[in-house]
């Protein structure tokens, strides 16, 4: 992103989600951006933070964490896991990350309740769905949904906070549409089965389709390159 600095990014960002925002006749306080910091620099990291962004989004787990020990000075700083979850990383995603969007099975459920030190507050979690039916895509299936969630809401050291997707590309504004409004609904179910949890949260939408996810309620937002330009190649 040549010649414009990463607050000058988050800013159009921001802009960008205000009006999507409106366009939908939502609050402005509606949705906030979860800015995807995978793959960046500590550096680039901080001067978003130094802009007045807190949610940072990281996939990949022994990057994430050399980030944070460099950014151990930023208070105030929430982490976001949000890549693929095996049981040999739970422990440390546990330990380290005040949210993870990508709980899509019970034993992982298991092993981050049991795990999740006594000392920090409940991890923040959303099961991620896999409402396009991909079988190249990670996510419980929408039937399978409402077992998940009563295993996952009975987890004392967990919070079961929404859902979350990644569905199919698509350029269609229609389209996109689609799976989005079937996560709007799955939560709607949930929040009847659990009325007790607090499912306040819809993880959903990137850059090329954050309108449509607006329009169907995100109250997350997912965007990388948007804010932080092209993302270099892992080492």
């Amino acid at each position: 992103m040549p010649d414009v600095t990463i607050a000058e990014s988050l800013e159009r960002a921001r802009q960008r989600l205000t009006h999507a925002l409106a366009s939908a006749g939502r609050d402005g306080e509606g949705a906030c951006l979860l800015a995807v910091s995978k793959t960046q620099p500590a550096a680039s990291v901080r001067q978003a933070f130094a802009a007045g962004q807190r949610a940072f989004g990281e996939n990949y787990l022994q990057e994430a964490l050399d980030k944070q020990a460099s950014l151990d000075d930023l208070e105030g700083i929430v982490w976001h896991f949000i890549g693929p979850l095996q049981s040999n990383k739970s422990r440390a995603v546990a330990e380290h990350f005040q949210w993870v969007h990508t709980i899509d099975r019970a034993r992982i459920a298991t092993r981050l309740d049991a795990q999740r030190p006594a000392a920090l507050e409940p991890l923040n979690v959303c099961l991620q769905v896999n409402v396009s039916g991909e079988a190249s895509k990670s996510g419980v299936t929408p039937e399978a949904l409402p077992a998940l969630a009563d295993t996952v809401v009975a987890l004392p050291r967990l919070r079961l906070r929404g859902l979350m997707t990644l569905p199919a590309p698509s350029d269609d504004p229609a389209t996109q549409r689609r799976p989005f409004a079937e996560l709007r609904t799955l939560l709607e179910t949930l929040r009847q089965r659990h009325p007790q949890a607090p499912l306040d949260t819809l993880s959903m939408g990137m850059s090329g389709d954050l309108e449509a996810a607006i329009l169907e309620g995100a109250t997350l937002v997912r965007l990388g390159t948007a804010i932080f330009g092209q993302r270099a190649p892992r080492q």
